[in-house]
């Protein structure tokens, strides 16, 4: 199974279906962040903190994993210079949309987070990455990546699902809203779905997705040589059928840095 290709057809596809992180942001909302009026999402209802971004004006930017036509956009109208990488073409092709709508300059690059090969070291002053990394396997080697591409002093705000997530049946949640354990973690859907239910997964269009241990989402950034400075829960936007919001945050934005030599 070719875990890229099949996640990158099925975002192509959530795209087609109107999936809330592929529809790009207003004209109006650009209008605003070229006045210095603006904000972006890391996880689903909560901004991210103004002392967390700071003043991007001429600041390098690489919204990883992050196409979809919101955060790159608003990040190049409030001045940064943005680049947009991401693993679905359909994705990249709304920042470009949004890009000739608004009269913006943004670079967009397909590829996949696990390997930033196309950026030199030390290139990037900030990295925004809202949650995805669900969709990849390996999480330790992203935080590699994006220390490596980061300069000294630069900074990275990434938004995860809290693993606990995945403890439950989520097929038996979201039929009948009861909560049951069954998963060990870390989970992933390729080890746990038959072929039958991964072929019905990609006939939907729904992305395989991959649960990743707390020592590996935080102290794998730790091990890259990253610093963690800041730290927020979110929860889901309310929506039929949703039952943990009651029980606890379902995702984690993570502010680190990476330390001047």
């Amino acid at each position: 199974m070719d875990l890229r290709q099949l996640n990158r057809r099925a975002w192509d596809r959530q795209v087609e279906i109107g999936n809330p992180w592929t529809v790009p942001v207003a004209p109006e909302v650009i209008a605003a962040a070229r006045t210095g009026r603006w904000q972006i999402r890391l996880t689903p209802t909560k901004p991210v903190p103004a002392g967390w971004l700071g003043d991007v004006r001429g600041r390098r930017v690489l919204c990883l994993a992050s196409g979809g036509g919101q955060q790159g956009p608003v990040l190049a109208a409030a001045g940064a210079t943005v680049t947009v990488f991401d693993n679905s073409p359909r994705q990249l092709e709304q920042d470009r949309r949004v890009a000739q709508r608004d009269g913006l300059a943004i670079e967009t690059v397909e590829g996949t987070m696990v390997d930033l090969s196309a950026f030199a070291d030390d290139s990037y002053d900030l990295i925004v990455n809202p949650v995805s990394t669900i969709f990849i396997d390996d999480v330790r080697t992203v935080w590699k990546e994006c220390a490596r591409v980061l300069r000294p002093g630069g900074s990275m705000l990434v938004g995860v699902v809290n693993p606990v997530v995945y403890c439950f049946d989520l097929k038996l949640m979201d039929t009948t809203g009861q909560l049951e354990m069954r998963h060990k973690l870390p989970y992933s859907d390729s080890n746990t779905l038959t072929a039958e239910e991964i072929e019905d997964w990609q006939q939907k269009g729904l992305p395989l997705e991959f649960s990743h241990t707390l020592e590996a989402l935080v102290g794998g950034q730790l091990d890259a040589g990253l610093v963690i400075t800041g730290l927020y829960e979110d929860h889901d936007q309310p929506q039929p059928g949703e039952v943990l919001n009651g029980y606890f945050e379902k995702y984690i934005a993570v502010r680190s840095l990476k330390m001047t030599r």
